[in-house]
């Protein structure tokens, strides 16, 4: 073959939209998860399950960068999380809480609040969709009337999932959303995970139960017992 007829080379392999490698999480003496590996592919929809004390949530906490393991490293889109990257690395993620805190605003003022951030002003034509998700996620329009105070937990985590997807952020952390919510509901939410095509999902939860069935795959933390003793 000569050099006009060289095929082009072969395109380099997607990297991992999450990838923690050797991750160590301790608190003080107290050490909760030792040496955890974990790589997401992209579009790939996974469930974090473990008993209370496992390190779930401060997994999230280390990838959104408010968290420094004790040793390990991250890495989103194949980029590793550091110091200086994390504030541009955390715009590639949305979080939705477990708690989420609405405070005294009202329902469309804070859905509303981070399209109007500079670095979102083009994502605010997303608001249009609203009121489909609303509908597909059980809550009444006029919700968008009331304030943060007057709701439920449950009201409040469907509407941290719904600010969530105004973000259209190509990676979301999940947090429990689904706690506070009764069967129809978390049914709700999680037929509109199943619907998600474009988003890569990690999902801490502490039941893996065969409900989940958006997921692709569920990765068991062995809980501080195991922690401690490995």
């Amino acid at each position: 073959m000569n050099a006009l007829e060289q095929r082009p080379p072969a395109a380099a392999a997607e990297p991992p939209a999450l990838a923690l490698a050797g991750l160590t999480l301790a608190f003080g003496a107290r050490t909760v998860l030792r040496d955890f590996s974990l790589r997401v592919a992209p579009r790939e929809k996974v469930v974090l399950a473990g008993p209370s004390g496992s390190g779930k949530s401060s997994v999230l906490a280390c990838l959104l960068g408010f968290l420094e393991p004790a040793a390990g490293r991250i890495e989103i889109g194949g980029e590793p999380l550091t110091p200086r990257s994390a504030w541009r690395l955390r715009r590639q993620l949305a979080l939705v809480q477990q708690e989420p805190d609405l405070g005294e605003l009202g329902v469309e003022e804070w859905l509303r609040e981070p399209l109007a951030f500079r670095a979102n002003e083009a994502l605010q034509g997303n608001f249009a969709r609203v009121p489909e998700w609303l509908a597909r996620l059980r809550l009444s329009p006029a919700i968008l009337r009331q304030k943060g105070s007057e709701l439920s937990g449950g009201e409040k985590q469907r509407l941290a999932f719904v600010s969530a997807l105004l973000l259209d952020r190509p990676i979301l952390l999940l947090d429990e959303p689904t706690s506070a919510l009764d069967p129809d509901s978390r049914q709700a939410v999680y037929d509109c995970l199943a619907g998600l095509e474009r988003q890569t999902l990690l999902m801490v939860s502490h039941d893996a139960g065969p409900g989940l069935h958006f997921a692709d795959r569920t990765v068991r933390l062995p809980g501080e017992e195991a922690a401690r003793g490995a």
